[in-house]
């Protein structure tokens, strides 16, 4: 009864996390429109985007999955664990670091729409992480697979730096990853990339260990 009901909370909260999501998006996308402010090739480089758009579109498959299947299958739980990794880290790094900072300078007088900010920077986080704990059982994938959780985002980080350097108008997605904004140079950009990926899989050892203790707790 218990896991029945545990499974059903999480199909809802998978589709229901995706379906706020894709809105979220879709909303700040209309929303910049209307304001002549959409630069597209600037607001799908931001790390939140395209972490939202993996995650709701993972989500949308573990949800109709859950609903087919009794257990979650190797690959499935694997994209969800590379998706909460990815989540926490925006929340974290947005709410410690970049809440708050000055937007950028063509944007006087526009203020992002709020609850779509909040849903993509700090709601679904925390969904996803209360999520992973309702769904139970032992994760069905081997330890080494965790490391995999790092790869999209150094591959995102490799592309945002050489964007940054290179493309005619030298935009950066985030403050911390100019070198040339930080004060500190390169050493600084290293660091905070250090910062991102070590999070990033020490969160992905981090939910494995938890999925396997709910699981020992279950049996």
């Amino acid at each position: 009864m218990k896991r029945t009901l545990n499974r059903n909370l999480s199909i809802v909260l998978r589709l229901g996390t995706a379906a706020a999501i894709f809105y979220s998006i879709y909303y700040q996308v209309s929303d910049r429109i209307a304001h002549n402010l959409f630069r597209p090739f600037e607001y799908f480089t931001y790390f939140t985007i395209q972490t939202g758009l993996i995650s709701a579109t993972v989500l949308t498959i573990a949800g109709i999955s859950a609903i087919r299947n009794a257990e979650d299958s190797h690959r499935v739980t694997l994209l969800r664990l590379w998706v909460i990794s990815y989540e926490v880290v925006v929340g974290i790094f947005y709410n410690v670091l970049l809440r708050g900072t000055p937007g950028d300078v063509r944007d006087a007088g526009y203020d992002w729409p709020v609850l779509p900010n909040e849903i993509l920077h700090t709601w679904a986080p925390i969904i996803l992480v209360l999520e992973w704990v309702i769904a139970g059982g032992k994760p069905a994938y081997a330890w080494k697979k965790v490391w995999w959780v790092i790869v999209y985002p150094l591959c995102w980080l490799a592309f945002s730096i050489l964007r940054g350097l290179y493309a005619p108008d030298h935009w950066w997605a985030y403050w911390f990853l100019n070198p040339g904004a930080n004060g500190e140079g390169i050493p600084a950009m290293l660091q905070y990339i250090l910062m991102i990926a070590g999070t990033m899989v020490a969160f992905g050892f981090g939910f494995t260990a938890l999925r396997n203790w709910i699981g020992s707790r279950a049996r």
